[in-house]
């Protein structure tokens, strides 16, 4: 059976209506804004943990603005609207990174394209006393999405995030409630709702849940045509963020309100006990929600824990496809499968998405009545020759389910064969003769495709092949009828002839010994398996395809070549004086002095080479010579690369490098007294030698009180009899001298001795 395991070119009309997009920019960067909350910790009375979440409409192209960075929060202390003065007002940033909200996935919902929701944490500390008013942390931004459907202005006002800290949550050291999940991004209009939108008390306290009204906050202040600036209370980023009392947002009453923000009958709803958002949305739009958690403790209410965000509600098509591999697609959803000299049909199920599909069935029409089948890929029977109709059915009965229609065509069998003739030690060309059959009758088998080995094709019905290289090698036959059934022969051909001819190019024929002379062998077919034998007419033989062999000793050689193929097939070669190898002379010399230094640069070169008629030295570049044992004064020191070249009387030439080292020296002596009486005769004291080469010096000289009377890093200047070379003369006496000084090659050198002064 031929099949095609390819996706499907279905044609869906896959619908999105209603602004299931998150928003639209107006040209500003203000309408951003989709829902937050903020919770606290207690880490002791009087010291509190603010956890600050914040979610924006990051789609691509909208202008809306990023996260506020930072965040300037504000905490008023008062009740009964007396509030005064803020007590707290920071700029809060970003906690870690902004994490990205993916949608859910659902078997029913394609995403639209760019779709994008990111939060963002803002986590701070603050030390607040306990006080028998409340507290209440505030941040408010502007501005929502223009395409909400359920309250009124929506791009025109901004949101309040707000938590009240009070009295009594302040003497149990509470910690407010923590949401547990995100809602979903986007759901289904018509089909049912489940979301659980509890919330987690690490204090173990009651939590009641409600639909509540979410607060405005914020305006259109410091936006390019409106009044004030945007740090007012109507601006779009309120600093500090003003107090209580706070308004709500105004629903589109009476199809939407704080109780039924998505509209509809009957409404969706929260469970006050578990938080489970359930129901049946089926308004498509986009729907500002806001849920409050109350906390209580012993029966007493202690906090209020609000959050505000959007749903946004869809029509949705379904993506669960009935996909099978097929043959040949003739319409929409309408497979062909063709089945050739088989009755027993074996079908492979590439439906999507597979996570989506609870149930499947195929059901096909045979002898006249329907077959049922609940396997994901069965293999079904069929009675023989004929065309058989059925269908895979996904989740019948579902918005998410799809169905296949299926045509199975059990045709007569082919059969691949095919022989073949060759002389087995002849590297000839190979004949095939095509001996295949199909029951659909003589003369409906229409194409051949030969495939001999990884060598070449053909679509002769008997062709003939010049294989190149030997081996057992795969040929494959495979035949093509009239009902495009196709069937494939794969036989084993031992193609191991020995070759027509050898070819054998070595490397070089003449050479100086040692010769290394590479045999590049040119014969096919060969490989490893054939058994290799050379002569290389030096007493050594080698089994390599194409060796590589030394020549030690000079002289005329002869080579032989013997081929056997695994199957005996052999065939062999020789060359009479092939190999010309010419003697070499060895090179050699010694030299005296052994050690050279910058005082005795000079060496003598003595030959010690071995059947040597010419001679070439060349002194590292400084100088040659063609003498036998040449003389030569190096001209500079350090090591000295010194080579000799000989020549035989046979041209063969050999070579030696040997490294002198011309070591530089440096000499340093110091006097022992000095008369500075100017009568321009040993006036001064300083050393003598031979100074190049020589680093760091430096002479000191101190008189017996061990007072530092001269010092210097100049190795030729020297000591007058004065103090540091000025004012009076020095008493007579004897004067310790140190002089110390680094060497050419890094060694250190001290000199101690006496200056007896002299008037």
């Amino acid at each position: 059976m031929h099949q095609n395991y390819l996706k499907l070119n279905k044609i869906r009309p896959y619908i999105i209506v209603l602004f299931v997009v998150l928003g639209f920019s107006v040209g500003t960067e203000a309408k951003h804004i989709i829902g937050g909350e903020i919770t606290y910790t207690c880490n002791l009375k009087g010291e509190y943990t603010f956890t600050m979440t914040v979610y924006r409409d990051c789609r691509p192209g909208t202008g809306g603005a990023d996260f506020d960075a930072p965040a300037f929060v504000t905490i008023y202390r008062g009740d009964n609207l007396n509030y005064g003065s803020h007590i707290w007002n920071q700029g809060i940033f970003i906690s870690g990174s902004v994490e990205n909200i993916p949608p859910d996935e659902h078997p029913c919902l394609i995403t639209p394209p760019g779709l994008c929701v990111e939060k963002a944490t803002y986590i701070f500390t603050v030390a607040l006393p306990e006080s028998p008013e409340s507290y209440h942390i505030i941040y408010q931004r502007c501005c929502r999405n223009e395409t909400i459907t359920n309250i009124h202005f929506p791009g025109d006002v901004g949101a309040t995030y707000t938590m009240e800290l009070t009295p009594e949550a302040q003497a149990l050291c509470n910690s407010s409630p923590v949401f547990n999940d995100f809602p979903p991004i986007l759901i289904c209009a018509n089909e049912p709702l489940v979301f659980d939108h509890s919330a987690s008390d690490i204090d173990g306290d009651q939590l009641v849940y409600e639909f509540c009204a979410p607060i405005v906050g914020g305006g259109l202040g410091g936006l390019p045509g409106n009044p004030g600036t945007a740090t007012d209370c109507n601006g779009v980023s309120p600093n500090p963020a003003c107090p209580p009392s706070f308004l709500e947002v105004f629903f589109m009453f009476p199809t939407y309100s704080e109780l039924n923000p998505m509209g509809g009958n009957p409404a969706v709803t929260i469970d006050p006990v578990t938080g489970i958002i359930s129901g049946t949305p089926n308004i498509q739009g986009q729907f500002v929600v806001g849920v409050c958690v109350e906390e209580y403790r012993n029966g007493d209410l202690i906090s209020l824990t609000r959050r505000d965000f959007q749903f946004n509600v869809a029509n949705c098509t379904a993506t669960v496809d009935a996909l099978i591999a097929y043959d040949e697609l003739i319409g929409t959803d309408q497979y062909v499968i063709n089945a050739c000299g088989t009755d027993d049909v074996s079908f492979t199920n590439l439906s999507v998405q597979q996570q989506f599909i609870d149930e499947y069935s195929w059901t096909f029409d045979i002898g006249g009545s329907p077959q049922t089948y609940n396997e994901w890929e069965p293999t079904i029977s069929f009675p023989g020759v004929g065309t058989y109709e059925g269908q895979l059915v996904l989740n019948p009965g579902t918005v998410c389910g799809d169905t296949a229609d299926i045509f199975v065509n059990v045709l007569p069998a082919i059969e691949a064969d095919f022989e073949f003739s060759y002389d087995t030690c002849v590297a000839g060309p190979v004949d095939f003769t095509d001996f295949s059959y199909s029951e659909a009758g003589p003369g409906t088998i229409t194409d051949w495709d030969w495939q001999f080995a990884s060598q070449g094709t053909s679509t002769d019905q008997n062709p003939s092949f010049q294989f190149m290289d030997p081996g057992n090698l795969p040929v494959s036959l495979t035949v093509v009828d009239t009902n495009n059934c196709e069937d494939t022969d794969t036989q084993i051909i031992e193609w191991f002839p020995a070759p027509a001819i050898i070819v054998i190019e070595p490397s070089t024929f003449d050479g100086c010994n040692p010769q290394e002379v590479f045999f590049n062998n040119l014969s096919f077919p060969i490989d490893n398996t054939y058994d290799i034998v050379w002569d290389f007419g030096d007493g050594t033989i080698g089994t390599e395809i194409s060796p590589t062999h030394v020549y030690e000793e000079p002289g005329i050689y002869n080579i032989s070549l013997e081929i056997t193929s695994p199957l005996g097939c052999f065939i062999s070669q020789s060359w009479n004086s092939w190999i010309v190898v010419r003697a070499s002379p060895i090179a050699d010399f010694t030299f005296s002095p052994e050690e050279l230094s910058s005082f005795d640069p000079t060496a003598s070169f003595t030959d010690q080479s071995t059947d040597a008629i010419l001679w070439f030295w060349d002194f590292d570049g400084d100088g040659t010579s063609v003498e036998v044992n040449p003389t030569f004064t190096f001209p500079d020191t350090g090591q000295q690369a010194v080579t000799l070249i000989v020549t035989h009387e046979s041209g063969c030439q050999d070579s030696i490098t040997q490294i002198i080292d011309v070591v530089p020296k440096v000499t340093y002596f110091l006097p022992n007294a000095f008369t500075p009486n100017s009568d321009d005769v040993n006036d001064f004291f300083r050393g003598n030698g031979f100074f190049d080469g020589m680093e760091n010096f430096r002479l000191s000289i101190w008189n017996r009180w061990g007072e530092l009377v001269f010092e210097s890093n100049d190795p030729m200047e020297g000591w007058n009899g004065r103090k540091k070379n000025s004012g009076a003369l020095s008493p007579n006496g004897v004067y310790v001298c140190l002089a110390t000084y680094t060497g050419p090659r890094g060694g250190d050198f001290v000199i101690k001795g006496f200056a007896t002064l002299i008037k």
